[in-house]
């Protein structure tokens, strides 16, 4: 995407109409993703963290040549813009020695209009870069990789051994989609089962657990967790694919269940070039901070069953997770999944432009759709 302001403001203004309807849809005791458990709560973090991410950007187009999206694809920034964040993060504090401060930088842009009545560009994209670097340090941002954090302990009474719900998030760079993963996995190993599990099989209430903890519970295998993470959160493995791998690379835990949350693609007329009908019809929206479209895909794999371990004389096999895959949908079985739901954010006026033009059906089939209407978002149209 080129720089040109008007543009790259359209962009953002869109953006950031998106993901803040979204944060505060999310964040609804009454939002349908309550229905799930804690995936509203584990995911508004991380909306959250592309919203600071993109308010970096932001800053980061008033001083760097080019911006570019995923136009005919996802409809977000292109990984190499994440990298560049990344690599700029890095360097922040060295950067920002070498900047004049903010207070200096105002009295050279005020005595360059003065003294020679122009408007001072160098001086302002030097105050938008440290505007940026400032911006990179407060909050955290969506990295291309965000390191996994356990967030609930309990146990399994069937099985009495301690389990822990997971999440972490990536950002993927073939087809630039932020995903969010959750992972709820039972631990088989002995020495955290006696000292997380009472003789009652009930989770032992004088072990004093400070939730969110960083990684995996278990210290022992918590940085191989977040090696597997890393290595298995691409969009082209299916859920299926993650939870298998996990199961097979780690015998003493046990994958119940995966869940992955897909942010996108995005719509907004003018910028994204995906869908030429919703484009066409986006581009008639009187408004054009309304006229956008966001969707997001939340899959499910989970496990029936436990095959047991298997001790011989020759050769041994830890248990192992028989997961459910939808065969009778054949979406479900072309995503890996037990169960999926598609989801779409759209603006009122934008809304009603699709159904004058008699394609929401055609746009929004298969969809749950939420409208925003100022501070209200109503869903299940």
């Amino acid at each position: 995407m080129s720089s040109k302001r008007g543009q790259a403001e359209l962009y953002f203004d869109s953006i950031n109409a998106a993901l803040s309807g979204l944060d505060r849809f999310l964040a609804e005791e009454n939002s349908p993703l309550y229905k799930h458990g804690l995936i509203g709560r584990t995911v508004v973090p991380y909306v959250e963290r592309l919203m600071q991410t993109f308010s970096c950007w932001e800053h980061r187009i008033g001083f760097a040549r080019t911006f570019r999206i995923s136009r005919a694809e996802s409809g977000f920034p292109t990984y190499q813009n994440v990298l560049e964040l990344e690599n700029d993060r890095k360097r922040a504090k060295a950067r920002l020695d070498d900047l004049p401060e903010a207070d200096a930088l105002r009295a050279e842009m005020v005595d360059h209009i003065l003294r020679e009545r122009a408007f001072p560009k160098a001086q302002q994209e030097r105050m938008a870069e440290r505007t940026y670097l400032e911006a990179i340090g407060k909050g955290d941002l969506f990295h291309p990789f965000v390191l996994p954090e356990t967030i609930r302990v309990s146990v399994n009474p069937k099985t009495r051994r301690p389990y822990y719900v997971v999440h972490w998030g990536a950002f993927d760079g073939s087809q630039s989609l932020p995903m969010v993963y959750m992972a709820v996995v039972e631990d088989s190993s002995e020495e955290v089962g006696r000292m997380l599990v009472t003789d009652k099989g009930k989770l032992n209430e004088n072990i004093t657990i400070p939730l969110p903890v960083e990684g995996l519970l278990n210290p022992d295998l918590a940085h191989q967790f977040d090696d597997f993470a890393k290595k298995n959160s691409a969009y082209s493995l299916t859920p299926a694919t993650i939870a298998n791998n996990l199961d097979q690379d780690f015998e003493m835990l046990h994958p119940k269940q995966l869940r992955r949350f897909v942010l996108g693609p995005f719509y907004s007329a003018g910028i994204t070039e995906h869908n030429s009908r919703v484009s066409d019809i986006l581009s008639k929206v009187r408004k054009p901070e309304h006229a956008w479209l966001l969707t997001w895909t939340i899959q499910e794999v989970i496990s029936i069953a436990e095959r047991p371990a298997r001790r011989g004389l020759w050769s041994s096999q830890p248990p192992r997770e028989e997961f459910h895959i939808d065969t009778s949908d054949l979406e479900a079985t072309r995503q890996g999944v037990s169960h999926y739901e598609k989801h779409a954010l759209v603006p009122h006026d934008a809304y009603q432009a699709l159904y004058a033009s008699g394609d929401v059906d055609a746009v929004f089939g298969g969809y749950k759709v939420h409208v925003i209407s100022g501070n209200q978002i109503t869903s299940g149209i």
